[in-house]
């Protein structure tokens, strides 16, 4: 099955299992990781914003003009910001580190 990994606010990493189809909100729901989803993957808030790590930024799909109009809502907005409940687990995708938003993320230490 593949993995993915979660950056959590406080640093924790937690690598998970991702099961294909799902989204990352989903999988974060499955796991614990405090991510909210208010509107339950519907495209109606930016609750399940990601910080997707830039090597795996371009391997995801490209974000639709519904996506970019919620990210405009989003706090700590950053160029690879996307929306947790858009990003669907793949075989492409094993492996997929994202970050919950917070600054500096880990990778801009």
């Amino acid at each position: 099955m593949p993995k993915m990994t979660f950056i959590e606010k406080n640093g924790t990493v937690l690598e998970v299992e991702a099961p294909l189809g799902l989204s990352v909100m989903e999988i974060s729901h499955k796991h614990g990781v405090d991510i909210e989803g208010a509107c339950g993957g519907c495209l109606a808030c930016a609750t399940c914003h990601v910080v997707v790590r830039p090597d795996w930024y371009e391997k995801l799909n490209d974000k639709k003009e519904d996506e970019e109009d919620m990210l405009d809502l989003a706090f700590e907005l950053k160029k690879t910001s996307r929306l947790g409940c858009q990003i669907l687990m793949s075989d492409e995708l094993d492996g997929l580190v994202v970050a919950l938003p917070v600054a500096p993320l880990p990778w801009e230490k």
